[in-house]
């Protein structure tokens, strides 16, 4: 007997969702109309106001980037440059505006530094857990099973507990001196911070794929590790993208250990601590925010968008032990 729908009860469920759709997509929204605003329109009431794209522009270097605010200094000078010979006036108003413009906002240099440290950072987390996770689905060793369960105690214990510990193990090791060797620090707390999930996931995938398919490959001549890299990893590619995505998303979006260990310097900024210090800059401007806003979602889409079909999978599948 089919049982008869309630109108009422579907229309309150639709409702309710598009409820919901709407209250999660509104602030997205307003961040994307913001950002393609001129500076005066930022705070103006509803999504339509003047289209523009120089903040897009400014960012991408496209477009020079005027600081908006003069300079205390700046602004003696401007007072004293009325007493000043005329020729000496063109010479201190040339530097004022030299000045403000060569004080743009490195949007693309963070945005580099973020790109390369969370996807080599994902990578070497990726590399790892399947070697590390086809040991614990397939190879039978003592403390197999104890090990594997312990890798999740990490989780137990929130960044702001690890960060003091962290920083003082590697400034013992003198590894916070440099830029370079910050990133390094950086690219290492990143790996084991996402290592301990990425082994899990793997590892219950593996399960699922037939010992079978190996052996037939090892008997035809093929080593465990050509086995690995012919039979298995091409097997379990959904489970593969979905463990990238994870990592890169964590490295992507990390901001409490790369403001602890890359704060000292600034060619080193990720774009989590670049967005921060551009809230106290000379370019603290709405429009601009929110288009470097915007610009730092791409990728995080971008990569949605394109392994949407792996990734589908990939989350449904392993996430049972077999």
């Amino acid at each position: 007997m089919v049982k008869k729908r309630n109108p009422l009860r579907t229309v309150v469920f639709y409702v309710l969702v598009v409820s919901l759709v709407l209250f999660v997509f509104y602030p997205f929204a307003w961040m994307i109309s913001v950002s393609f605003r001129y500076d005066t329109d930022a705070f103006k009431e509803g999504f339509f106001q003047k289209f523009t794209l120089d903040q897009y522009a400014q960012l991408l270097g496209f477009k020079e980037s005027i600081r908006q605010e003069l300079s205390e200094e700046e602004k003696q000078l401007l007072t004293l440059v009325k007493n000043m010979p005329e020729e000496q006036q063109k010479q201190v108003l040339a530097k004022i505006e030299r000045d403000r413009k060569k004080e743009q906002f490195p949007f693309l240099r963070f945005f580099r530094n973020s790109l390369l440290l969370a996807g080599i950072a994902a990578f070497t987390s990726l590399v790892l857990a399947i070697f590390g996770a086809y040991s614990f689905s397939r190879i039978r060793y003592p403390g197999r099973t104890f090990l594997q369960r312990s890798i999740l105690v990490v989780y137990l214990f929130g960044g702001a507990v690890l960060a003091v510990p962290l920083y003082q193990i590697f400034v013992g090791m003198g590894l916070t001196r440099t830029a370079f060797s910050s990133v390094v620090v950086l690219f290492i707390i990143y790996v084991l911070n996402t290592l301990p999930v990425s082994l899990y996931m793997l590892g219950n995938y593996f399960r699922t794929i037939p010992y079978s398919i190996e052996e037939a490959a090892i008997i035809d001549g093929c080593t465990r590790t050509q086995a690995i890299l012919k039979i298995v990893i091409p097997l379990s590619m959904p489970a593969l993208i979905t463990v990238f995505i994870y990592s890169f998303m964590i490295a992507w979006n990390e901001y409490l250990f790369a403001s602890i260990f890359i704060r000292p310097f600034p060619t080193a900024y990720t774009l989590p601590v670049g967005l921060n210090e551009l809230f106290y800059s000379e370019h603290a401007v709405w429009s601009k925010m929110m288009a470097a806003s915007v610009l730092t979602a791409v990728p995080v889409v971008v990569l949605f968008m394109l392994m949407e079909k792996y990734l589908t999978s990939g989350l449904t599948v392993g996430g049972v032990k077999e």
